[in-house]
């Protein structure tokens, strides 16, 4: 064979798993990004039932003041917080699962507190508002599944043989795991809440 001809194929074929390793990469981060963004829709979603929820209970629990409040300011430092999809850094995840833990914890003891208030509990008002929530908190856990389950293959991706070489070529980045944060344990404890 002719050395020409032959160093041609193996030209192209090195051609081609680059180009096709490197539309692999920008898949990878195209899912995480969109996994990211699914994950901004339900804490939105969460953050607008919020005050909803607090203006339910404020009637029936005036002297829990401090409770509404820590909830009330919670969610304003969550709201803060502001992660770029195309550029997300570890910092800004551990802000984010920061802001979220301490809003989890401070919806978690609002509703703990509805417990002593058999009217509150009877609201059709809130207990709808209450289901709202709960729907919502569920999504958001699927929502962080799906956006690890992506981080996860981009690592993999980067991490593996001989696809890291075109992923370093091109300076493709790994993104980091979106994990509860400092307030790990208190948002693993299960917010005990009955009709």
């Amino acid at each position: 064979m002719d050395p020409i001809i032959i160093t041609l194929v193996v030209v192209a074929v090195v051609g081609v798993f680059v180009m096709f390793t490197y539309n692999r990469f920008v898949r990878l981060v195209q899912h995480t990004s969109e996994a990211w963004a699914d994950i901004d829709v339900q804490l939105k979603r969460r953050y607008d039932l919020i005050p909803n929820l607090i203006e339910s209970v404020k009637g029936y629990v005036s002297h829990e003041r401090g409770t509404l409040e820590a909830v009330t300011e919670a969610r304003a430092k969550a709201t803060q917080v502001h992660v770029d999809p195309s550029n997300i850094t570890p910092e800004q995840i551990k802000a984010m699962a920061a802001a979220e833990g301490a809003l989890s914890d401070s919806l978690g003891k609002l509703l703990a507190i509805a417990e002593n208030y058999p009217d509150l509990k009877a609201s059709q008002n809130f207990v709808e508002l209450q289901r709202e929530l709960t729907d919502t908190e569920n999504k958001i856990q699927a929502a962080r599944r799906f956006y690890n389950g992506n981080v996860r293959d981009l690592g993999i991706a980067l991490q593996s043989f001989p696809s890291n070489i075109i992923g370093n070529m091109f300076n493709f980045k790994s993104r980091e795991y979106f994990e509860l944060g400092e307030n790990e344990e208190a948002a693993r404890e299960p917010v005990k809440v009955s009709f």
